[in-house]
């Protein structure tokens, strides 16, 4: 068991080494060539997502919003709260100046990406309209570029397991609770892990076999709630500690150029492990936001575009945030060894003491679920485009059974293994969507002449 993690983690370094400049000089070509156009319209987006231009005879299953709450129930959860801990203690606080970066041009490449998934839109083996990388591939680029597809596919099997949401779940519910609690003692703690895996994934089974309709109806009412409690505390524990705020983002900066909490002369470390986690974070060119969006009942690929933008802002430069100057404020990172969800845990306990941890719990609870829910959906996509619609739902069970592999993985291996087939789906996903980006801009001129006519 130890050798393969070794393994994975050897992969994982080894992909991302390469990955990390198509996801990043990839999404700066994307804001160069856009000339921030969507940008200026990011307002128009936000009535977009309020309903104002929703269609009931519109191609799609769900609404604008469903598809962000979607997309944003598998980006708002671990990424936001472990992952920026994981960023800190790995790549000190000048990380997270990173992931800000990973962001901004996130929400270029979001605009490319998931405005493709509407544009080429296909039809499965039953006949169905889907969107997603695959389907942009096959549509968009033809045969000779089959491959591609393939291997988001095959990779996405993977990558889109939730083996990082599970790991980090039971983690803390086993430190910080049975242990913290005196209930649960010794160093084999095998057998609660897995009796606390099997009750996640009884949970994760009662929604993930209703398919995409329940999954957006459920995160559609379970994360805006969600978010807006855990920013409440975020922002109390911030507020509380006000002065100490440009400080802190002072040094995020500054380290980010220096690497100077994690020793010095460790700049690449310090860069790659902020890119590394703010995909993770908000998903940009991975493709797996391209899937929840490629399901918006929009006949308006662009509209789709600009609620997908919405994603970054949000999940990294909002929540990511507000999670980081946590963990800087209360101090905790500089306390002791606890990494991913425990330390964000202390931080909170740190901050508002007695209940702090609660409401963290809470938070974590709701994020890690639905995050699960919407992992389900994507893997279900990527095995029906393999061996045909009416076979996917076979996936649920093979996404149930690894939760268990989950609950006893180490933390290091679960999330190389994401970070791994990350790298690897956004080979298929960028490669289609900078060739196609012309398309993309060509149709963006034509509705947003549309649009200025409109409102003229």
């Amino acid at each position: 068991m130890q050798a393969f993690e070794q393994f994975i983690i050897a992969f994982a370094e080894i992909a991302w080494d390469y990955l990390l400049y198509l996801l990043l000089f990839g999404g700066l070509f994307f804001l160069i060539f856009s000339r921030l156009t969507p940008f200026r319209y990011m307002r128009h987006g936000i009535d977009i997502l309020r309903g104002k231009y929703d269609d009931p005879n519109d191609t799609g299953e769900i609404s604008h919003f469903a598809a962000l709450a979607s997309a944003l129930a598998g980006t708002i959860g671990m990424g936001n709260i472990a992952g920026v801990a994981v960023a800190i203690n790995a790549g000190g606080p000048g990380a997270i100046f990173w992931m800000w970066m990973s962001a901004i041009v996130g929400i270029a490449t979001k605009f490319f990406t998931c405005s493709l998934a509407i544009m080429y839109r296909g039809k499965d083996s039953q006949g169905k309209l889907q969107g997603g990388p695959m389907y942009v591939v096959r549509e968009g680029l033809g045969k000779k570029w089959s491959w591609l597809a393939t291997l988001f596919c095959v990779t996405g099997l993977v990558g889109c397991l939730p083996l990082f949401q599970v790991n980090q779940l039971v983690q803390v519910i086993r430190d910080e609770i049975f242990i913290s609690g005196g209930y649960l003692t010794g160093s084999d703690h095998t057998t609660f892990n897995l009796t606390v895996g099997l009750i996640i994934a009884a949970i994760v089974a009662t929604v993930i076999f209703g398919g995409i309709n329940r999954i957006g109806q459920v995160a559609s009412k379970l994360v805006p709630s969600m978010v807006i409690l855990y920013m409440a505390a975020g922002l109390y524990i911030v507020l509380s500690n006000l002065g100490d705020v440009p400080g802190h983002l002072a040094f995020i900066v500054r380290d980010a150029f220096t690497g100077e909490a994690v020793g010095g002369g460790a700049l690449g470390t310090v860069i790659a492990t902020g890119i590394r986690r703010g995909a993770f974070s908000n998903e940009a060119g991975i493709g797996t936001e391209a899937l929840a969006h490629g399901a918006a009942k929009t006949n308006e690929p662009i509209r789709e575009g600009l609620v997908a933008m919405l994603g970054p802002v949000i999940d990294t430069l909002i929540v990511c945030t507000v999670t980081a100057l946590i963990i800087l404020s209360t101090g905790v990172w500089q306390e002791g060894s606890a990494d991913g969800i425990t330390l964000t845990a202390r931080a909170f306990e740190a901050g508002i003491p007695g209940i702090g941890f609660l409401i963290l719990m809470t938070c974590v609870l709701s994020f890690s679920t639905s995050t699960m829910f919407s992992y389900s959906y994507y893997g279900t996509k990527c095995l029906g485009y393999l061996i045909g619609a009416e076979k996917q739902h076979l996936y649920n069970y093979f996404y149930i059974a690894l939760m268990l592999f989950a609950a006893i993985a180490s933390s290091d291996a679960a999330v190389s293994l994401i970070d791994g087939m990350y790298a690897l789906m956004a080979i298929p996903t960028m490669t289609s969507a900078l060739v196609l980006a012309p398309k993309v801009m060509k149709e963006a001129r034509r509705y947003f002449a549309k649009l200025n006519a409109e409102t003229e």
